[in-house]
């Protein structure tokens, strides 16, 4: 997982723990979170774009969920910030192995994408309040 990656579900984990009618300015994720500042901003303009917040202009402004926490996946989080995955592809060259290598790093990226799809923000922030005793999604 990417530090940008990493940011961008947690600022966006923080926002769906303290969901309220009232925005939440990029400060105050900030120090929730203790991410930087600047570079949680520029994370923000991309989830943003992607839909996955709203924000609001002004005094008292700041971001909230577009949407409800349940139906924001991991998978949707870092789709926003790095792009979607694309599968990896096969290289015309014929090194010693690569084949075998290259069928290991397709089966990785499905898998990985299989696990973030599975992971919502709903469920995140359910596990963050009681404890989070396993890492495993509740499905």
């Amino acid at each position: 997982m990417s530090t940008r990656g990493d940011y961008a579900a947690r600022a966006l984990l923080s926002l769906a723990l303290h969901s309220s009618d009232r925005p939440t300015s990029v400060k105050e994720i900030a120090e929730r979170t203790n991410l930087p500042q600047p570079y949680l901003e520029q994370i923000l303009l991309a989830v943003k774009g992607a839909g996955l917040v709203v924000s609001k202009r002004g005094v008292g402004g700041g971001y909230v969920l577009a949407r409800p926490a349940g139906e924001i996946t991991l998978a949707q989080i870092i789709d926003a910030v790095e792009g979607p995955q694309l599968p990896v592809e096969e290289h015309p060259d014929h090194c010693e192995g690569h084949c075998v290598l290259q069928e290991v790093w397709v089966c990785v990226s499905d898998d990985t994408r299989r696990m973030l799809e599975r992971f919502t923000l709903g469920d995140l922030a359910e596990r963050a309040r009681v404890g989070h005793p396993d890492a495993a999604p509740s499905r």
